[in-house]
């Protein structure tokens, strides 16, 4: 998704190939360790959870839309509440999700 690849070009280019590795395996039938499901979605939605130097990077993909791979959202997160990610990004990966799905 167009929005999504912004934010992800916005990442520092050595999380971007880290991101990219992960996508990769997911790509060729794999997970990656730094990838994990995403809490509160469908199964086949995942979560690449990158610490990167102080930060904490956030791809998200989906891997069961006809036989492609789909990151519908990339961003920093910055929780007000613990480890939670925050609702306003669930919020958006579901309605991306949701778009995506009536596309296909």
């Amino acid at each position: 998704m167009k929005a999504a690849l912004r934010d992800f070009e916005a990442f520092p280019e050595n999380a971007q190939s880290v991101c990219l590795a992960a996508l990769t395996m997911a790509a060729e039938g794999g997970k990656a360790d730094i990838a994990k499901p995403m809490k509160g979605m469908r199964s086949g939605v995942f979560e690449i959870a990158l610490p990167y130097r102080k930060e904490a990077l956030r791809g998200v993909y989906s891997v069961q839309l006809g036989e492609d791979i789909w990151v519908v959202h990339a961003f920093q997160k910055k929780s007000t509440h613990g480890i939670k990610t925050p609702k306003q990004d669930l919020g958006l990966v579901r309605d991306r999700l949701k778009r995506l799905r009536e596309m296909l």
